[in-house]
């Protein structure tokens, strides 16, 4: 008994560790206080690589985490990343693809072997490996798919037969699940015992006999539970469910409303297909996010490893767009042409109505979206956020007009003037109130996505009616005529 206390293999994992910890500060020198890699460590690397160097560089290297290594590449030129791969090779490892930014990842995959990226995505979990294979070249995936393993294979090309972006992408296909007659006893020793469980799961799946899964239990209630209980004693029969369709946004909403740190992914017949993990869903949102914020400035992806031809196409049509939407604004001021040169502040303050309007309808605008992407605005209390948004349209035209309208009637020493401009504000504040809340709903209602088309028609109405509102109170107000 003493003799095992003293070779006990704990003293083994702790030197491990103990080495891990030195590398661990050793790398803490090459990041900054943020966590990133510092330029000079950057620099040396490709100096080193450049130089012939090659195992000073891969020395170097080494002592980052796989995220680090791919923020590497990402940092680099296209030169130097074909150069870092060379001087890494065995040690670019499935990790450091996987985290790896997909436009980087591709061009770097152009470098590999079909074999070697076959060798890369069988060492990963099946959505990772996804991740790799989906972006590539029909032939190119077709020469990796040839070049796995044939049960390998048959779990890629089951995940890429679903539409991207849904949970049959994200899923892994590596879980555990039991029949629920087995004991914990029975449960422990196959996890002991089965070499090619998931590489991470904190909870197994309890399923029936038609393989429908009918209750979840987490490790921890396992390791504190008695051997002899049966499984379905112990198991939480309350569990959320991810239809394999399901789009991954809406997915992600549900772990962030359930703080769910896995779930089972099911098929039409309610079969137990897959698992998603939070490890997953962490990206899921980080990406969404950043997507729908982009898409409302028309920036594409706003990747700045994106190709430089798909950025162009992705901005461009948005731009073209935009010119037409000013061309109708600037048809409207043409309207009033006469008017404007009678009283040449009219055009010094039209750009003010227009511009504080255009920014009201982006404030409404931005909250709408995320409200309909978060789920917050649904059909439920659609007429409810309206009503507040024009309440604060309202509220904000108010404040605003009487600034404007002040500062005019002094500026010009012209109270009509001032008073024409304050009731323009209020209009315009409140179209552009309503427009940012109604436009986005109305899309999204017909099934289209309000953050790719809401910002080119919100930007047109406020514009449009800004210069229509402000001009046309002029010569109502016998300030100018249309002559």
């Amino acid at each position: 008994m003493e003799k095992r206390e003293e070779s006990r293999p704990e003293d083994v994992v702790i030197a491990d560790d103990r080495d891990r910890d030195d590398i661990a500060r050793e790398a803490e020198t090459e990041l900054d206080e943020d966590d990133r890699l510092k330029p000079e460590f950057v620099r040396d690397v490709i100096a080193l690589a450049e130089s012939g160097e090659t195992e000073a560089a891969r020395e170097r290297i080494g002592r980052l985490h796989p995220a680090d290594i791919a923020d590497l590449f990402e940092l680099v030129s296209d030169e130097d990343r074909s150069l870092l791969a060379g001087v890494l090779g065995d040690m670019l490892s499935p990790d450091v693809l996987a985290e790896m930014n997909e436009h980087v990842r591709e061009r770097l995959i152009d470098l590999l072997a079909p074999e070697q990226v076959a060798e890369i995505a069988s060492e990963l979990d099946t959505d990772d490996a996804v991740a790799i294979i989906e972006d590539m070249e029909a032939d190119d995936r077709q020469a990796v798919l040839q070049a796995m393993e044939p049960e390998d294979r048959a779990a890629i090309e089951d995940a890429l037969s679903f539409p991207e972006e849904t949970a049959g992408r994200l899923m892994q296909r590596e879980y555990v699940a039991v029949p629920e007659h087995v004991t914990v006893g029975d449960v422990i020793d196959r996890l002991r015992e089965d070499g090619e469980l998931a590489t991470d799961f904190w909870e197994i799946f309890v399923v029936d006999p038609m393989h429908r899964p009918v209750g979840t239990c987490q490790l921890s209630w396992i390791l504190r539970t008695p051997r002899d209980i049966a499984i379905s004693d112990v198991m939480k029969r309350e569990q959320t469910l991810i239809p394999v369709d399901m789009d991954q946004e809406e997915v992600a909403l549900r772990f962030q409303k359930y703080a769910l740190i896995s779930a089972a992914v099911v098929d039409k017949a309610g079969r137990l297909v897959g698992m998603i993990t939070v490890d997953d869903i962490v990206h899921i949102i980080q990406e969404e996010a950043g997507e729908d914020i982009l898409r409302l400035s028309g920036a594409g992806d706003g990747d700045i490893n994106e190709p430089i031809r798909e950025t162009y196409v992705a901005r461009v049509r948005w731009l073209v767009a935009n010119l037409g939407t000013a061309l109708v604004a600037s048809a409207i001021v043409g309207l009033f042409g006469g008017a404007i040169e009678q009283m040449v502040a009219l055009a010094i303050l039209m750009p003010i109505v227009a511009a504080v309007g255009g920014n009201a309808a982006m404030q409404t605008l931005a909250v709408t979206v995320r409200a309909l992407a978060m789920n917050q605005l649904t059909d439920s209390n659609s007429w409810r956020a309206i009503w507040r948004e024009i309440k604060i349209a309202l509220l904000n035209g108010g404040t605003i007009a009487a600034i404007a309208g002040a500062v005019t009637a002094l500026w010009f020493a012209s109270p009509a003037l001032g008073g024409v401009i304050a009731a323009a504000m209020i209009v315009n504040i409140f179209i552009a109130g309503v427009t940012g809340v109604v436009v986005p709903l109305l899309l999204d209602r017909l099934d289209q996505d309000p953050a790719v088309s809401s910002s080119v028609f919100v930007s047109m109405v406020t514009d449009s009616m800004g210069f229509l509102a402000f001009l046309g109170l002029a010569v109502a107000s016998g300030l100018v005529s249309m002559g």
